[in-house]
């Protein structure tokens, strides 16, 4: 967490609870995969834990394992040694996906190097979209000796090194991702599904950019569907007019993105509901929603998922809801970079990540930088970061 008035939400927390608690009671915090890690943060707590799976499905097993090492601490009354890297570059969001190489062998490498001597060892691929020195991805361990502990961490800080350029992968413009798509669907049996990355409003997207549904339109994609486009007025405009109703709309494209704008057209409502309804894959986990009066709307043979309400499309319900069967679809668009395929990659024919105007840039050099530590690479073999000659950046926050 980055703050108007400070850098460092979480150390500042940890550090304030440590006030209350005094330095002989155990504290152990879990962390979101996702989480920049400081080194107050580090100093603060006696463990850190994080999450091992993007999309996020562990976060009660992280839940359990924080219990369990806050369990060893108050048994044992020691304190265990800490060993703490901050990796030389930034990875970009869509290449955390533990589903895939190289996420999915780091982490699986983690879990070996758990053991009696070091019980619990973390990596954080970071959130690479906070303008602050301690940005980018990190890895902690907690030993019994500290040279087990900082073993530990060279081994696993090592493997991920090695793998920095396969954390560089490919990502399509939109025409070019929608012509793939539909040329891959002339053979496939289940959808081809694409993520609708910088417009993921999990990571800071508004959910109502037009850059995909125009490039689907554009390129007469048929039996294809796009959700969801955040778009209240739309959406009252759709149910005022009822189904089978033709509407013009501006649809999408208020958040005043540069390259984006409102999508005006003619759609036909094609369905309506009050956008209640149980989110029942693993992301969500049977949660119930209520994303605001929805409709769908069709233009040519592409169906538009109209919302009232902003949630990442991250689970089928969020198109069945309107009435689109999604495993019947030949492409899916989703507004999601990562979470939409807990429960889309089971009923995908491959999955494509699209680089259409958004809020969150897929590639992480595109960022204006400002206040990372110098010599971090702004990329997977990128340029190192190097402070402006008039920058204004504050000081880390490290105790």
């Amino acid at each position: 967490m980055v703050t108007e008035h400070l850098d460092d939400g979480e150390g500042e927390i940890l550090a304030r609870v440590r006030d209350v608690i005094g330095n002989d009671l155990p504290l152990v915090a879990s962390l979101d995969l996702h989480a920049n890690v400081t080194p107050e943060m580090v100093k603060q707590a006696d463990a850190l834990i994080a999450y091992r799976t993007y999309p996020h499905v562990d976060m009660a097993d992280t839940g359990r394992a924080a219990a369990r090492h806050l369990a060893l601490l108050l048994r044992t009354r020691q304190k265990l040694a800490k060993a703490f890297r901050q990796l030389p570059f930034l990875i970009p969001l869509s290449w955390h996906c533990t589903n895939d190489q190289p996420a999915k062998g780091i982490y699986q490498r983690l879990a070996a190097l758990q053991s009696e001597a070091v019980p619990t060892l973390s990596f954080c691929p970071g959130f690479p979209a906070a303008d602050f020195f301690h940005c980018g991805p990190s890895v902690f361990a907690y030993g019994k000796m500290r040279a087990d502990a900082e073993a530990a961490v060279d081994k696993l800080a090592a493997l991920t090194e090695s793998h920095e350029s396969d954390f560089d992968g490919r990502i399509y413009a939109p025409d070019e991702g929608v012509r793939l798509a539909m040329e891959l669907a002339k053979s496939a049996s289940k959808p081809i599904v694409i993520a609708d990355t910088q417009d993921n409003p999990g990571a800071g997207g508004d959910s109502d950019t037009t850059g995909m549904l125009r490039a689907l339109v554009r390129n007469k994609a048929t039996k294809a569907a796009i959700g969801a486009i955040y778009d209240p007025q739309s959406a009252k405009a759709a149910h005022a007019a009822g189904v089978g109703a033709t509407v013009t709309l501006a649809l999408g494209g208020k958040s005043s993105i540069p390259g984006d704008g409102p999508y005006h057209a003619s759609f036909t409502v094609e369905n309506l509901s009050d956008g209640k309804f149980v989110a029942s894959g693993p992301y969500y986990g049977g949660r119930d929603m209520d994303m605001g009066p929805p409709a769908c709307l069709r233009i040519g043979q592409v169906r538009v998922v109209v919302s009232s309400h902003k949630a990442q499309l991250a689970d089928q319900s969020m198109f069945r809801y309107v009435g689109i069967e999604p495993t019947e679809q030949a492409i899916l668009v989703n507004k999601s970079s990562v979470h939409f395929r807990a429960d889309f990659e089971p009923i995908a024919e491959k999955l494509l990540i699209c680089a259409a105007p958004g809020a969150m840039p897929a590639d992480t050099a595109a960022l204006p930088w400002t206040n990372l530590r110098p010599g971090i690479r702004i990329k997977p073999n990128g340029p190192a970061f190097v402070t402006p000659v008039k920058s204004h950046s504050r000081s880390p926050a490290i105790g």
